[in-house]
């Protein structure tokens, strides 16, 4: 008979046999890790995405039509008071369709970044009891934003019909450029201030303060010629035209808005899509690999 000593010692040694799985979230770590391991639980990511959908509209008579009547709401309200009311729909043809494609993109930015913010201080519970990769929180964010989106997508399409003006030109390559800028964008900002948010709680309300900003900071209730002219450094012009959002609404204006296609635009849209797209691709690695760092910490902090 072993003794109750020598019993404990065989069973560490089993144990230290074994193999060691890691069971938490550590900071730092390898970037391509993090990603095999965001991709090993995919299905969750898909699961919280839906989850995300369902409790939005739980309950709800009209469902997902709600995803619908913010955006909608904005253009009448815009449409009327700046289409109408000081008139800018006789500068800027089929003007419903043109501030339309600016709500799209700025709504689908604006809800994966605020959204994504938010998310993992909405799911403590799940960051404090269960381990799966902290990045599907604010990943399951951009999920749902473009789930939303598709949908009004759908109402840009039919708008450009309704008007004759189908997007049936080649200039509709500049959707693809423009969404990208704007998922890889705001998943890096989502990332980053998701991690912020955790740390210090104001970080969801400034988000908010500065997506509104950003809004009137892009070309979608006025033209980017409109700005040309009243801009005169060419600096400023510059550095307005090259922010990204606006690179973004640009280019779903130019997919869309075939009434545009006589518009003056600037220069080099595409190239400048393309360069913005790599900055992103930086500032989401950067964002990524801060994500990591300050995630070992959740839990406490929650």
């Amino acid at each position: 008979m072993e003794s109750a000593n020598e019993q404990a010692a065989s069973r560490y040694r089993r144990l230290s046999a074994l193999p060691f799985d890691a069971v938490g979230a550590a900071s730092g770590g390898s970037g391509w890790s993090a990603i095999r391991n965001v991709f090993a639980h995919r299905e969750m990511l898909s699961l919280l995405v839906r989850r995300d959908l369902k409790a939005r509209y739980k309950d709800s008579a009209l469902g997902f039509f709600w995803s619908l009547v913010r955006p909608l709401v904005q253009l009448a309200v815009y449409f009327v008071v700046m289409g109408q009311f000081l008139r800018a729909a006789e500068s800027i043809p089929d003007f419903a369709v043109y501030i339309f494609s600016g709500l799209s993109v700025i709504g689908l930015f604006t809800e994966i970044v605020v959204g994504g913010t938010s998310s993992v201080l909405s799911n403590g519970g799940l960051v404090k009891k269960v381990y799966l990769p902290r990045e599907v929180f604010p990943l399951s964010s951009v999920g749902s934003a473009l789930f939303n989106f598709g949908i009004q997508l759908l109402v840009l399409l039919g708008a450009t019909f309704l008007v004759l003006k189908p997007p049936l030109h080649w200039e509709i390559v500049y959707f693809v450029p423009a969404l990208v800028l704007i998922v890889v964008y705001g998943t890096a900002f989502a990332l980053l201030c998701s991690a912020v948010n955790v740390y210090l709680r104001d970080t969801q309300y400034l988000v908010e303060v500065i997506t509104m900003l950003l809004f009137w900071a892009s070309p979608i209730v006025y033209s980017w010629e409109m700005v040309k002219s009243l801009v005169t450094s060419p600096v400023l012009l510059e550095v307005y035209t090259n922010n990204p959002l606006t690179l973004a609404v640009l280019g779903f204006q130019r997919a869309f808005w075939v009434a545009g296609d006589a518009v003056e635009t600037p220069g080099g849209l595409m190239v400048r899509m393309l360069v913005a797209i790599l900055v992103g691709i930086v500032l989401l690695f950067v964002s990524h690999r801060i994500f990591l760092r300050l995630q070992g910490n959740f839990a406490q902090e929650l």
